[in-house]
């Protein structure tokens, strides 16, 4: 603001130092300062107080109305400049409102992206936790079917050894006999059920 005030100054200065042309009575005049010139001459002394009253009239006004011509192209000029640098501003916060939208979207997306890269892991994690699972299962089924077979074995062979001794002493009768081998052949099917089922769980 202060540059353009010593600029109109200026232009006011040397608008009152440069010569004004001014026709009076079909002549041209020259006036600059407070003299007035015809044909590069000072005129100032010979003419008429009306007339040299009139050309300085004539002069001031010239003067005044270029200097408001001046001023206006200024302000226009300034109005330019101020609008274009409104004109820079929006444009700039435009810019920059797009940018921070463009940095939003690219955040988001890579959030998404580590969201499902989280549950893919999680996904995977939860697969191989039931995997485990299931085998520490199937691992106790044919660790418990074994023991079941162990047991089976046991008691049967426990059984034919009994068998063999009553045998040996000659206190089984026939009737006793019947008895003991429905008793081995039960025992039999018991380790032959467990067999079965050990093979299946393997």
């Amino acid at each position: 603001m202060n540059k353009i005030l010593i600029i109109l100054s200026f232009l006011f200065a040397f608008n009152m130092m440069s010569a004004q042309k001014v026709k009076l009575n079909d002549k041209t005049y020259k006036v600059k300062k407070q003299k007035i010139f015809a044909d590069g001459k000072d005129v100032t002394n010979t003419l008429k107080p009306e007339e040299s009253s009139l050309l300085f009239e004539k002069a001031a006004n010239k003067r005044a109305l270029k200097l408001e011509k001046e001023k206006e192209a200024t302000a226009e000029k300034r109005e330019k400049a101020q609008e274009k640098a409104a004109d820079k501003r929006e444009d700039a916060a435009e810019k920059r409102e797009k940018a921070a939208e463009k940095r939003a979207k690219a955040h988001e997306k890579e959030n998404k992206k580590r969201e499902k890269a989280q549950k893919e892991i999680e996904k995977k994690q939860k697969k191989a936790e039931k995997a485990i699972a299931k085998e520490q299962k199937s691992k106790e089924k044919i660790k418990k079917a074994q023991a079941n077979i162990d047991k089976a074995n046991a008691k049967l062979e426990k059984v034919e050894k009994k068998i063999a001794k009553l045998k040996r002493k000659g206190k089984l009768s026939p009737v006793d006999e019947t008895k003991w081998a429905e008793k081995v052949s039960k025992l039999k099917e018991s380790v032959a059920k467990a067999t079965k089922k050990l093979r299946k769980l393997k």
